[in-house]
């Protein structure tokens, strides 16, 4: 039911003030409205009464609004409101609560002390870069209201940050037990809030070799924090692979969650420590642990505590989706170009169609991710079975539910798998009364669609739409073990997850340049036998892993003639081959290259967003948008105008872009 108007005489009150004269202190808006009291100005504090902004920082608020809206029927019956509280909804849960939080704090500018505190400038404009794309990606405006320069203050002038709240309980720190060494792991579960303290006291630790950061938030506003370690933490080094390691994709799957936790804090430790493994570990690689990819999930199934989640609950995420069955279906796409030897069936770009159904920003938080850093290798961790899977997840026959699919990199994907099966005491428990019995015969590592097929899977989209090859593992058959039994799934999986990130040490590693030293990035560095390129980074390194044995290497890029190498890799070697390309210049002849999948649209806006430190080479591009998200044409109005029209008679044209 919409909200009612607002009553006659505060419309004229507000009409009265949009025709206010040249003494307003604040540039118009959209109606010519003069915007507010400065921070400076006298105001009565009221009690704040506003739905949609109960959760901020502060209890109480003034009128007339930062808007010279006179009263909270005025702003509960505007356009301005009624777009927050659906904002979450139309960009499906981007940005989310935040944008929410920064809006609120125009519409209902925080008072103490009879004074209005204005929100900072700062915080508006990293919101803004980050939540841009949202807004392209439905075709809406930035709102008027949200502009950082007009409505918003400096540090100097005495803002306040308006997202203050979403780090509420998450910076105080947690102190260990009386007596315990900083070394302690509590093999415990973690709540969302304690795991975010745990991930920051062991970055502060590990100032020198480690760092925390957000990938982006889950449809419910939490954010998606990474721990990362490496010698120099928040830059890509030179040649150094890049490995991650997600858990928690499914919520009531806590397992490795739980293991990414303490290994995060073992890896701080032994490195202090001065372990030798270790310390040669972060030195020559960069890691990035995302314990928990679905904390909303995990709230869920976490109300039902261990040992009395059912199977599914707490599976999906907030919106009810399938986080590992919400990636792009490529392997379909690259059944279908594999037919065909003159086009390439790598870096496949995102089709048009998958922006058309929803997308989770958790799914979206992922790909973006992707774009920005050059991963090499990568692991999901699960639970429900004892058993490590690789690609291809979906069958190569769509009928069939079991069927065995490998990629072009089998030999090096069985490596990987057997690289954390072979060290593990139960995935090599010869009884066939332990948990995933079925999968012994096989050395308990199976081919995806071999053991169940589905679309939309993540370990299938890094393969197929960058360099980054990913594996499944399933720690046990308990999805939500017992606290007690963390203590022991540690012991078996320390192992297993070191033995694995060492493999990206495996096959060779480089640089592309040209007869200048200048590095060519978005080279394709090609393997005779192995229809699976990879492509060089921006400064032009690339990593190819590979299994033992003799390798032809060709290394091409438009407008250079390629360069072939033979290489052999010993069984026995542990660390990456350098192998370097000089690439020459071509003449003025014809170019002969390798077609990329194309796509029609190639001018339309990416939805993960604008440029980025690391891109997929220039055929793949920027994903268009899609069915509901393409920009409008022929001057109709966007899909959301009319949710809007019928909530309110206020039509805020200040949303249109055209």
């Amino acid at each position: 039911m919409p909200p009612p108007p607002p009553p006659p005489l505060l419309l004229l009150a507000a009409l009265a003030a949009a025709a206010a004269g040249p003494g307003c202190p604040l540039p118009r808006g959209p109606a010519g409205g003069c915007h507010g009291p400065s921070a400076a100005d006298s105001a009565t504090c009221v009690d704040m009464q506003l739905r949609t902004c109960s959760d901020v920082a502060y209890n109480w608020t003034t009128f007339p609004t930062l808007l010279e809206q006179r009263s909270r029927e005025v702003v509960e019956s505007s356009s301005e409101y009624i777009l927050l509280s659906v904002l979450h909804h139309l960009l499906e849960g981007q940005c989310n609560p935040d944008l929410r939080l920064l809006g609120c704090a125009v519409l209902a500018p925080r008072c103490e002390g009879g004074r209005v505190r204005r929100p900072c400038r700062h915080v508006c404009e990293g919101l803004r870069e980050a939540c841009q794309p949202a807004f392209d990606a439905i075709d809406m405006a930035w709102p008027y209201f949200l502009d950082c320069g007009r409505y918003f203050a400096s540090v100097e002038e005495g803002c306040y940050d308006p997202l203050e709240k979403l780090r509420e309980g998450l910076d105080a720190e947690e102190a260990l037990p009386s007596g315990l060494p900083p070394t302690f792991i509590r093999f415990t579960h973690h709540s969302y809030a304690q795991m975010v303290r745990v991930l920051r006291r062991t970055a502060a630790r590990c100032a020198h070799v480690a760092k925390t950061y957000s990938i982006g938030r889950s449809f419910n506003g939490k954010e998606l924090l990474v721990i990362e370690f490496s010698a120099r933490p928040g830059q890509h080094e030179l040649m150094e692979p890049e490995v991650k390691l997600i858990g928690n994709i499914h919520g009531n799957e806590v397992a490795g969650r739980e293991m990414l936790i303490y290994l995060a804090q073992y890896l701080c430790s032994e490195y202090l420590l001065g372990s030798p493994r270790i310390q040669r570990l972060l030195n020559t690689t960069r890691i990035h642990l995302l314990p928990s990819m679905n904390p909303d999930g995990y709230e869920v199934a976490a109300a039902e505590g261990a040992g009395y989640n059912g199977w599914t609950s707490g599976r999906q995420n907030a919106q009810n989706l399938d986080l590992n069955r919400n990636f792009p279906d490529l392997t379909s796409e690259y059944y279908r170009l594999a037919s065909s030897r003159s086009v390439r069936s790598d870096h496949i770009p995102i089709p048009q169609h998958y922006w058309w159904g929803k997308v989770a920003p958790e799914t979206k938080a992922i790909m973006k991710w992707m774009r920005t850093t050059p991963f090499v290798l990568s692991a999901s961790l699960h639970g429900g079975d004892l058993v490590v899977s690789y690609p291809f997840d979906f069958s190569k026959h769509p009928q069939e539910e079991k069927m065995f699919s490998p990629t072009p990199d089998e030999k090096m994907f069985k490596l990987l798998a057997r690289a954390y099966a072979d060290v593990h005491p139960m995935m090599m428990d010869r009884s066939e009364n332990r948990c995933g019995g079925n999968f012994l015969k096989r050395g308990s590592i199976i081919n995806g669609a071999d053991w169940y097929s589905f679309t939309g899977g993540m370990s299938d989209f890094n393969y197929l739409h960058s360099n980054c090859f990913e594996i499944t593992v399933e720690l046990g058959c308990v999805k939500f073990p017992p606290e007690e039994a963390l203590y022991t799934l540690w012991q078996h999986n320390k192992e297993p997850l070191l033995n694995f990130v060492e493999m990206v040490h495996r096959g060779i590693k480089g640089v592309v340049m040209d007869k200048f030293g200048k590095p060519v990035k978005n080279a394709r560095i090609l393997v005779k036998g192995i229809r699976h390129d990879i492509t060089t980074a921006p400064d032009g390194d690339y990593w190819r892993l590979l299994p033992p044995g003799p390798h032809i290497v060709i290394a091409q890029a438009p407008g250079y003639s390629k360069v072939i190498k033979k290489v052999t890799i010993p069984a026995r070697m542990k660390r990456a081959g350098r192998v370097d390309f000089i690439l020459q210049p071509l003449g003025t002849g014809p170019k002969k290259v390798l077609l990329g999948p194309r796509r029609s649209g190639s001018g339309l806006r990416d939805p993960l967003g604008g440029a980025s430190s690391y891109r997929e080479p220039e055929e793949v591009g920027q994903e268009p948008l899609g069915g509901r998200r393409q920009p409008s044409s022929g001057g109709s109005k966007p899909w959301w105008w009319s949710y809007f029209t019928s909530l309110s008679q206020h039509k805020p044209r200040w949303l249109l872009k055209y």
